[in-house]
């Protein structure tokens, strides 16, 4: 089945989203209270190809398995992919790469903002010179086979977490999270009153460690929630 894609998402969220980080987005679900499957969060396994990549964007997403790499050609080239993360449920099959960096080429190329796959991939150097970002399972240089259409723009499930397309996508050195459209705008604003809190907590602790360094009055260094807890 392929589907069209879903609207992307307006700049203005995709911009805030981009000021972040995956650990403050989830804090976000947390503190909103939100019960996602999988609880917004892919599972530890899917990691930046390199770190230091970062990819933001809407998800277009590709049902395939067995390393079967044919829906991905196909999602690749059927859309205006500009400001799309393409994500592949690939069933964390991990006997055969799903793609290397010809298709990350192709990808990046037509706009994609970058993949996610519940999968393997292959040419880690060749994608490490693409400067593309590309989440995977891990590497296997056996490549992939050409078979069947797959699921294109339905939901899907990635790295233990439902996808849906036009959902947000936000990737990081420390793993890659998924918020659902109905709750966006909540988990960013709470997200971002974690980001305040912490930029705080920041300036505590470097007043303190000036204060330690020079000889003079020690602040406050625990946070009031500890203080109050200890009581």
């Amino acid at each position: 089945m392929i589907n069209p894609c879903a609207p992307l998402l307006p700049q203005e969220v995709i911009e805030r989203a981009k000021k972040l980080n995956v650990p403050l987005l989830l804090d976000g679900v947390k503190a909103a209270g939100i019960e996602i499957p999988g609880g917004g969060c892919m599972d530890m396994h899917i990691n930046a190809v390199e770190r230091g990549m970062t990819v933001v964007g809407t998800a277009l997403t590709v049902e395939t398995d067995n390393g079967d790499n044919f829906p991905i050609h196909v999602a690749s080239y059927s859309f205006k992919a500009d400001g799309y993360v393409m994500v592949i449920d690939g069933k964390g099959y991990e006997g055969r790469a799903y793609f290397g960096d010809l298709i990350m080429g192709a990808c990046q190329a037509v706009g994609f903002e970058g993949m996610v796959i519940d999968g393997c991939t292959r040419d880690r150097d060749g994608n490490i010179e693409l400067g593309f970002p590309v989440y995977s399972r891990g590497f296997m240089p056996r490549g992939p086979i050409k078979k069947n259409e797959g699921n294109i723009n339905t939901p899907i499930m990635c790295g233990g977490v439902r996808v849906n397309p036009g959902d947000l996508v936000v990737g990081d050195s420390d793993g890659v999270c998924v918020i659902p459209v109905e709750y966006i705008e909540t988990v960013l604003a709470e997200a971002e009153k974690k980001k305040a809190y912490e930029e705080n907590r920041e300036e505590t602790i470097a007043a303190y460690r000036k204060a330690r360094a020079e000889g003079g009055e020690l602040p406050q260094l625990a946070p009031q929630w500890v203080l109050d807890m200890m009581k």
